[in-house]
């Protein structure tokens, strides 16, 4: 009986001691992902290495498709020659095609897709719901009502249309807002309102669709799909001017935000003020989206599958704004590329693109989802 007890002692030792053996180990590898470093003015930062590398690389593979793309068309250019014409060694048919014809389109599809990619983590983290995207709370439906209401009632140039884009999407985060509301805004509560919205504001603009004359039919309705094509400088600089100053206010409160995601009470308690910072945010992300959604068009999917595919690369918990940032502005580019290198030069329209990526993402995430019983 005695030697029983003790080789069950002893193996329960082991087991222990080998339980012990892989936390540490497990703890070691957090400590290894995850590293201090110190200012000299005394700031300590921690950086997560897996999400710093994941960036690096959505943006090598960023700059590398920008290039690519600004080569591609009716007069292709080689990669090496698009660098030198950018540097100004180019001549001058290079340099009139890339800087005044294609470098406009590259960039703005870089900052529409980073403006779309951070505006959906923002949106997906505060409403701690993957589908809470702006395609999904029709916020891109309320800055395509505001276009639409410009092009149909008013025959509005480029610069009217984006006015009006912008405002409808503002005006749409604000009713989604407001209607959300109630001693303040939870995630599921502004889902729902954010899916009837979306509803109201698809209603509108059909009805709006049968109301102009075809003229105005036909340009809506290619601004309606999202397109890159014709974009030029004049769609660069406010966009450019609207994420220089967004985008470092939203990574400067990305500790609260992540905070957030504990609960109310518990960001109460470590001192974040919550509806300040969710107000702050949201309207960031509001306002990020109702301009890409100006400068391009509705483009799909890319709000709601670039935040998903930057947290399975990085692995990490938490929003991943830097990371979706990047790859929102990785996938529309990379997306445009598709659109002309496969279907030939502006005869497929970006968002159609994105569309239909997006489903295909979806089906396989569903896929993957139910063969993991979790669905």
């Amino acid at each position: 009986m005695k030697t029983a007890v003790q080789s069950d002692a002893k193996s329960a030792s082991k087991s222990a001691s080998k339980k012990e053996a892989r936390t540490a180990g497990s703890a070691v590898g957090k400590t290894r992902a995850n590293r201090a470093v110190r200012t000299p003015g005394g700031l300590s930062v921690r950086l997560d290495v897996r999400a710093l590398t994941v960036v690096v690389l959505l943006l090598v593979a960023a700059l590398a498709a920008s290039v690519v793309l600004i080569g591609t068309g009716d007069f292709p250019i080689a990669a090496g020659d698009v660098l030198r014409t950018l540097l100004g060694d180019g001549n001058a048919g290079q340099e009139f095609i890339v800087n005044e014809l294609r470098l406009p389109r590259v960039l703005v599809g870089l900052l529409v897709g980073a403006s779309l990619g951070l505006g959906g983590a923002l949106f997906q983290a505060l409403s701690r719901n993957p589908l809470g995207s702006p395609d999904i709370l029709g916020l891109g439906q309320g800055a395509t009502a505001g276009a639409l209401l410009v092009i149909v009632l008013f025959s509005g140039n480029a610069t009217q249309v984006t006015v009006g884009a912008l405002a409808g999407g503002l005006g749409a985060g604000l009713a989604i807002y407001l209607l959300a509301w109630k001693r303040g805004v939870h995630g599921y509560r502004l889902v729902l309102v954010g899916i009837g919205m979306s509803a109201i504001m698809t209603a509108v603009n059909g009805y709006l669709l049968t109301k102009a004359d075809l003229v105005d039919a036909a340009r809506a309705v290619v601004w309606m799909t999202g397109s890159l094509s014709g974009r030029d400088w004049a769609q660069v600089w406010p966009l450019l001017a609207l994420c220089a100053v967004l985008v470092p206010l939203v990574l400067g409160n990305a500790r609260g935000l992540r905070m957030m995601e504990m609960g109310d009470d518990v960001s109460y308690a470590l001192g974040v003020r919550v509806e300040r910072v969710r107000l702050l945010l949201m309207l960031s992300a509001v306002l990020l989206t109702a301009a890409a959604t100006a400068a391009a068009g509705p483009v799909s999917f890319v709000a709601l599958t670039a935040p998903q595919l930057a947290r399975r690369l990085t692995r990490s918990p938490g929003p991943n704004l830097l990371p979706s940032l990047c790859m929102g502005a990785t996938l529309l580019v990379a997306a445009d590329w598709v659109s002309q290198r496969v279907f030939g030069a502006d005869q497929m329209p970006v968002g159609v693109v994105t569309g239909v990526l997006g489903g295909v993402y979806l089906l396989w995430l569903l896929v993957i989802e139910r063969k993991a019983g979790r669905i």
